[in-house]
C-alpha cells in the first residue's frame, strides 16, 4: 500500500481547488465528469460554474429547454454530451424524484453515464470501492508498473481495472481515485514528464529502464474522415437572414446553421459559386455572392477535420422566415459558426 499512502499525501498537498471537490454532491460530481470527458479542466471550468448558476439542482436541468442547454454548452464540443445530460437529469428528477442512485451498478443504468463515470459518482459520492479508469489512470499504473499492454486492445480495460482495483486503500477510496487521476493530469503527464520532482523517482519501474517516453502503449490510430463544407449566409433588402436545425444524427446533431452546401472533395471557388447560384436554396432572386474568408478555416474533430467556407449571398425581396441577426445569434450553434456571427455581426 506504499503506493496509495505516497499518492494519497501527494494529492493532499498538491491538488487544485474546484468546485466540485468542495462536497460529495452526484449531481455537482456528475456534472463535472461529464463536461471533462475530452475537455481540460481549464476549458471545462467556466462551463461548470455557468451550468450550476443557471441549473443549480437536477430539477433545474430537466426542467430546462434543450436549446438552452446546447446554448450553455456552445464551445465545448462533443454535443452528444450535452443532449444525453439533459436526458439523464430527466430520467433522475423524474423517476428516481432528484435522487441520484447510490451504487455503481444502478449508476449504469441511466442514460449518458458508462463505467467510467459510474466509478467515479459512485467513488466520490459514496466511497464505493471501485476504481476510476481513464486515460490519466492508464498512464500512471503502466509507467510505474511497466505494462506493456496495449490501451487500445481488447482485454486492456480490465487488466488495468484489476491492477487500480488491487490498489485501492480501504475507506479512502474517493481520495486515492482522485489522487491517481490528479497525479496523471499534473506530474505524470503525456509527454516530458518532470520525472526528477516526482514522488515516485525511486520505484517507478517505467523510469528505472527509461520507457517513459514509450508508455503507455498505444497502437491503435484513429481514422480521420475529410469533409468540405460550404455555409451560405443569406441576408435579403432588411438584412435578414436564415438558419435551420441540423437534424441529421452525427456532428453538431440539433444545433443550428446557415444552409449548407457540402461537397465530396475540395472544389474551386469557381465550382462553388456556380454550384451555388444553380441550386434552389431560396426562392428569391439572387443579386451578389462573395466569399467570405478567402482562406478556408480548418476545423478539427475526433473523427472528421472539417474544411470550411462562408459566402456571403445577397438576395432580392424579403426572405420567408427570415430572422434579423440579433435573434438569430441567440440559438445554440457550432463554436465554428458562432465565430464567424461573432466576427462579422457583432
Amino acid at each position: 500500500m506504499r503506493f496509495s499512502n505516497i499518492l494519497i499525501q501527494w494529492y493532499l498537498q498538491n491538488k487544485r481547488d474546484l468546485p466540485w471537490r468542495n462536497d460529495t454532491n452526484p449531481y455537482s460530481i456528475w456534472l463535472s465528469e461529464i463536461m471533462l470527458q475530452q475537455t481540460r479542466v481549464a476549458q471545462g471550468l467556466p462551463y461548470f460554474i455557468r451550468f450550476t448558476n443557471a441549473f443549480p439542482t437536477v430539477f433545474d436541468l430537466a426542467n430546462a429547454d434543450e436549446e438552452d442547454v446546447l446554448k450553455l454548452w456552445q464551445g465545448l464540443g462533443y454535443y452528444s454530451r450535452a443532449r444525453n445530460l439533459h436526458k439523464t437529469a430527466k430520467q433522475i428528477a423524474f423517476e428516481f424524484n432528484g435522487e441520484f442512485p447510490k451504487t455503481y451498478n444502478d449508476l449504469l443504468h441511466l442514460k449518458g453515464i458508462g463505467e467510467y463515470t459510474a466509478a467515479a459518482i459512485a467513488s466520490f459520492a459514496y466511497n464505493e470501492s471501485v476504481p476510476v479508469v481513464d486515460g490519466n489512470v492508464y498512464r500512471v499504473l503502466s509507467r510505474y508498473f511497466d505494462v506493456e499492454t496495449d490501451i487500445a486492445s481488447v482485454g486492456a480495460k480490465k487488466e488495468f481495472t484489476q491492477l487500480a482495483a488491487e490498489l485501492l486503500p480501504k475507506g479512502e477510496v474517493n481520495l486515492f481515485n482522485q489522487a491517481i487521476m490528479e497525479f496523471g493530469a499534473l506530474q505524470c503527464v503525456p509527454k516530458k514528464p518532470n520525472c526528477e520532482i516526482c514522488v515516485f523517482n525511486d520505484s517507478c519501474i517505467g523510469l528505472q529502464k527509461k520507457k517513459i517516453a514509450q508508455l503507455p502503449v498505444k497502437s491503435k490510430k484513429t481514422k480521420v474522415t475529410k469533409r468540405y463544407f460550404n455555409y451560405l449566409v443569406f441576408s435579403d433588402e432588411n438584412n435578414k437572414t436564415i438558419i435551420s436545425k441540423r437534424n441529421q444524427k452525427g456532428i453538431w446533431h440539433n444545433l443550428y446553421e446557415f444552409p449548407l452546401l457540402e461537397t465530396e472533395k475540395a472544389e474551386s471557388d469557381t465550382t462553388v459559386l456556380a454550384l451555388i447560384e444553380n441550386q434552389s436554396f431560396v426562392e428569391n432572386a439572387i443579386l451578389e455572392i462573395q466569399l467570405s474568408n478567402p482562406e478556408a478555416i480548418v476545423h478539427k474533430l475526433s473523427h472528421q477535420h472539417l474544411t470550411v467556407k462562408f459566402w456571403k449571398v445577397k438576395v432580392q425581396g424579403t426572405l420567408d422566415d427570415g430572422m434579423d441577426c440579433e435573434s438569430a445569434a441567440e440559438f445554440p450553434f457550432p463554436v465554428l459558426i458562432y465565430n464567424y456571427i461573432s466576427n462579422q455581426w457583432f
